[in-house]
């Protein structure tokens, strides 16, 4: 099975081109709500009941196919066998999870390629294994879009488009106040997600790219509680293309590279090596046309690396200030309370504001007189600075995180912002125990809103040493969270039924 180039490449912008597995599960799921059955070559998509031509070639991953090739550069293959995740992956094309076997009807003609009738029982997408076919059974098909993960990225609704209601109802145990809202890469495992979700008695995760309120992609699910309906953008709307967000690069960007949105912002840079390498490669082909395999490579690590050009045949990573602008901050945000790296890293694991702000919009109307927040995972301070921008009054702000550098990066704001509410700063989630909350609790009068999104190092697509999960030394304080959450629960309805 294949996909033109024009359908990948709008995909790799989502994904990024690096991400494989997750490229793969877009490509499937953008589609597979249209059609009952996927199958061929191509784009060539058939419905139940037909018989379609299955050509048995094998391709490898980023080759560059031939014109006649109905494959593109993208190819589902493993080239050895290994059992990942109690998932077995073959040498043909790569088996996705959550499948169910059935094998179709099928015949060998003489020109070597297979003939299936596709079985009406089955639906998702065929993949090889020898002479067996398999299919990947639709997941969420009962879902709303909003719900399925990996779709369309629009979680309930983003600007000009309809809101969708949740796929389902609340629990009673769950309504607000006190408000929550937990943020975490949308590219981690399904099984990890289902695992938040249980975390947070059944409440669904809505999916969302930033895509669709700034200039840089930033695919991110979101659990929360929050009202749906009076959603709002902050105005005025940041740039939505790299040339609105940078005009500064227009003059140099070469007629190849097409980007018009970043990749997702991460806390890694590229290295001065590379973009001296990406300048030579271009430096050997001066006053010539630049060969097509030197513009995909070119385009691969610009992608990657969130590479813009900066002069006639030279890239440049982008600087914090752009980063800050991308993401929604003001400009020098992090400058003068960390290092350049520790500035990288705070900004790569951030909210983006305008995202976050369309949905926290509605806790406006209200808490017309402020709020009480309890800020988890604070960092560089992606909630207050949303909240402030929404203009809702930050009456008092319990803030926790773990990293002196990023807790001085909130203060620093506070102070510059000249802010008029309480800032209470904590250093550990852990610490927070049933006393330390009813303190706190009383201290300000109960808190409204307990937001923060936990570390992602060891979940994150672009993790592929300590990918293991939930249960990783980093992104296990996500139990924290919902630990917080019922205690705060418990405390506030305590006080209520006082």
């Amino acid at each position: 099975m294949g996909f033109r180039p024009d359908t990948v490449q709008k995909a790799a912008e989502v994904c990024g081109s690096d991400k494989f597995d997750e490229l793969l599960e877009y490509l499937v799921d953008g589609v597979k709500d249209k059609f009952e059955l996927i199958a061929g070559v191509g784009d060539r998509l058939e419905p139940v009941g037909a018989t379609v031509k299955l050509e048995p070639l094998e391709y490898e991953r980023n080759c560059v196919s031939s014109e006649a090739s109905p494959f593109c550069d993208l190819d589902i293959r493993r080239k050895q066998s290994k059992r990942i995740q109690g998932q077995t992956y073959w040498s043909a094309y790569k088996v996705l999870k959550n499948i169910t076997t059935s094998t179709s009807s099928s015949s060998e003609n003489e020109d070597g390629c297979t003939t299936a009738v596709l079985n009406k029982k089955t639906t998702g997408i065929k993949v090889k294994i020898g002479r067996t076919y398999i299919a990947k059974k639709q997941i969420e098909e009962e879902l709303p879009p909003a719900c399925v993960h990996h779709g369309k990225m629009k979680g309930f609704g983003i600007p000009g488009s309809p809101l969708l209601k949740r796929p389902t109802q609340l629990d009673s145990l769950m309504l607000g106040p006190p408000y929550f809202y937990f943020e975490n890469v949308a590219t981690m495992p399904k099984s990890q997600w289902d695992t938040i979700k249980r975390h947070f008695n059944g409440v669904d995760p809505e999916f969302v790219d930033s895509k669709y309120f700034s200039a840089s992609m930033r695919p991110r699910g979101y659990v929360h509680n929050l009202p749906i309906e009076g959603r709002k953008q902050i105005l005025p709307t940041p740039p939505m293309t790299i040339d609105q967000a940078l005009p500064q690069t227009v003059r140099y960007w070469p007629i190849w590279d097409t980007r018009c949105k970043l990749n997702c912002i991460n806390t890694r840079r590229a290295t001065a090596s590379l973009c001296n390498e990406i300048r030579n490669r271009i430096a050997k082909h001066e006053g010539k046309s630049l060969p097509l395999h030197e513009q995909k490579f070119i385009l691969y690590e610009c992608k990657r690396w969130n590479l813009v050009w900066v002069g006639p045949a030279q890239v440049a990573p982008l600087e914090p200030h752009e980063i800050e602008f991308l993401l929604g901050f003001d400009k020098d945000h992090t400058r003068g309370s960390s290092t350049a790296t520790e500035r990288y890293i705070g900004l790569g694991n951030s909210f983006q504001i305008n995202t976050v702000a369309y949905h926290l919009s509605v806790l406006k109307p209200l808490y017309p007189q402020g709020m009480n927040v309890l800020s988890l995972f604070s960092g560089i301070g992606g909630a207050e600075v949303t909240l402030d921008k929404l203009g809702i009054f930050l009456k008092n702000v319990v803030i926790v995180e773990i990293d002196p550098k990023a807790r001085n990066v909130i203060t620093s704001w506070w102070k510059k912002t000249k802010q008029k509410g309480q800032l209470i700063s904590k250093d550990d989630v852990r610490k927070l125990t049933h006393d330390v909350l009813a303190k706190l609790s009383h201290q300000v009068g109960g808190f409204d809103l307990i937001i923060g999104g936990s570390p992602c190092n060891n979940v994150s697509g672009n993790n592929r040493v300590t990918r293991v999960g939930l249960e990783g030394k980093d992104s296990s304080a996500f139990y924290e969270f919902p630990r917080v959450l019922n205690i705060v629960k418990q405390i506030m309805q305590g006080r209520a039924n006082r």
